[in-house]
């Protein structure tokens, strides 16, 4: 299979976007042209953990708090909140004027849907919905959310940056079952999504709603102000990494969210593009297993696979030189003061050879390994290669399937056999932002909560819920590691490393906000 649309994407981008340039440069309309991460198939943020439809959300949808540049909760959609002297009573006021880009007012009856939908779904939520005792509508703006025991975390819920985010949607949509996804994409955020100018495969459009209120406070990660300075923002799905690259090079695209990296050293050279770091963190790089099906539902074959990874093979084929890198062998990544942590958190030494003979003694027969490889993904198809490989030098028999990213987001979910439909294995990412501890980190959850792949140990239910729940920073921490160490025994999915990552975007704009998520608000074009 290819993914080069070459012909497809140089008339796109050729004369008729030279035009529709002009024509909107004669109107006074300024438009962002930006290549996403990927096909944009999926529009549902709480049915999906995926990075491209956070970042389509972003644009949509609004959330009742945001992380500021230093991920600190702040107000968002909420004016003002208060909070019971004994902390069970949490009351929320809404700003005055928020609508639905149909043009409703937004309600706290959207509000509490919304929590309710999202807490189904998302690791914090459900943490929150354990300890809630109720919801209800105080007044027109207000509404109340009552808990059956302090907790410290209600404002880090309902501002978490990443995946799952709790965007509010009205009610009608928030009523969808969390595992169906919704019917319409109508938001209250600061841009209109444009149904009727989707070109799957192609392009998403957005637009300015202009009956958007703005929070007064300068801009600061998801936080502050939303000021919209563009009017539209064109999201053309560009698989061809050249025929991207190229069409930054000419102006005829305005922003790469995830450049390849082996094209990153000519963009660098350009004198009109900036190539920067616009995450503060950055990501880990991992593999995720099937715990469902043969050989990987086998504890003694997880655990041999660990001993034929080697995460620097994984980040020089990933990022580079270009890019800052370091191997960690923690679950919840390691900060700039921790080391790589695998001696303590009970990795095997490299040792391709040990791992060959530990997967026969494990039973391991030589059943297909089937291994999606997302190809038009340029941060995740060389770890998916790096993976295949080392697979084969372990002895396993490796079927390695291209498809574009958009299918291996469809696909992860089926629990089907390998050679009807299911799969064995994938390399995917994660910001630090988003994995820092247990209930942050969707995709290390196990048993009835668990992730893709479907994990499940036990032991690990008690130990997250005394993290929870532990008021002391010291055994805390202590529990955490604990948590991480199990997570490495038990080989829920395999850390390869975290990284910087790139986006690279032309001069002419100004004003692009850093984060774990693509913000468009505050970008002026030139």
């Amino acid at each position: 299979m290819t993914f080069s649309r070459r012909p497809l994407l140089q008339a796109l981008m050729g004369a008729p976007a030279l035009l529709s340039a002009r024509a909107n440069a004669q109107a006074g309309r300024k438009v962002i042209r930006s290549v996403p991460i990927g096909d944009l198939r999926a529009f549902d943020p709480i049915w999906t953990t995926t990075y491209l439809t956070r970042n389509h959300a972003y644009l949509v949808w609004d959330t009742l708090f945001a992380l500021d540049a230093t991920n600190t909760p702040r107000p968002q959609m909420v004016e003002h909140y208060q909070t019971s002297a004994d902390g069970l009573t949490w009351t929320f006021t809404l700003r005055a004027g928020l609508l639905w880009h149909d043009g409703h007012p937004v309600r706290p009856v959207d509000c509490i849907a919304s929590i309710r939908r999202w807490a189904q779904k998302d690791g914090m939520g459900k943490a929150l919905a354990t300890v809630t005792a109720g919801m209800d509508v105080v007044d027109e703006r207000s509404f109340r959310l009552r808990l059956n025991r302090p907790v410290g975390f209600v404002l880090d819920a309902l501002g978490k940056i990443d995946s799952t985010v709790p965007f509010m949607m009205p009610e009608r949509l928030a009523l969808t079952d969390a595992n169906t996804q919704i019917s319409e994409v109508i938001g209250s955020g600061p841009f209109v999504f444009r149904r009727e100018q989707w070109v799957p495969g192609v392009k998403v459009v957005y637009d300015r709603f202009d009956r958007y209120i703005p929070r007064s406070e300068p801009p600061s990660q998801a936080a502050g102000g939303k000021v919209v300075k563009v009017d539209r923002v064109e999201s053309l799905y560009t698989p061809d990494a050249a025929t991207a690259m190229n069409g930054l090079l000419t102006g005829e695209l305005d922003m790469l969210e995830s450049p390849a990296p082996d094209l990153v050293q000519r963009m660098q050279r350009s004198a009109d593009l900036n190539v920067v770091s616009n995450d503060p963190l950055g990501y880990q790089l991992f593999c995720a297993l099937n715990h469902t099906l043969p050989p990987f539902d086998n504890l003694k074959v997880r655990q041999a696979l660990l001993a034929g990874i080697r995460q620097a093979d994984f980040m020089q084929a990933s990022v580079g030189d270009r890019t800052p890198w370091r191997e960690c062998g923690a679950i919840f990544g390691c900060s700039g003061t921790e080391t790589t942590q695998f001696r303590e958190l009970g990795w095997p030494e490299y040792n391709p050879d040990r791992a060959r003979a530990a997967l026969v003694e494990a039973g391991y027969k030589g059943e297909p390994i089937v291994l999606m490889d997302p190809a038009d993904n340029a941060s995740l198809h060389p770890g998916a290669l790096v993976m295949a490989d080392a697979m084969k030098k372990m002895g396993l028999n490796v079927d390695l399937q291209v498809m574009d990213w958009s299918a291996v987001v469809q696909r992860r979910a089926s629990r089907a056999p390998a050679n009807q439909g299911g799969w064995n294995a994938f390399v995917t990412n994660a910001t630090l932002t988003g994995i820092a501890n247990p209930l942050l980190n969707t995709f290390a959850r196990t048993c009835a909560d668990a992730w893709f792949g479907w994990a499940c140990d036990a032991r690990m239910a008690p130990l997250v819920e005394a993290w929870t729940y532990e008021t002391d920073p010291a055994k805390r921490q202590r529990v955490l590691k604990q948590v991480e160490a199990l997570h490495i025994e038990a080989v829920t999915l395999i850390p390869l490393g975290q990284y910087r990552s790139l986006i690279a975007y032309r001069k002419s704009l100004k004003g692009v906000i850093p984060g774990p998520a693509l913000f468009y608000w505050n970008i002026e074009k030139s």
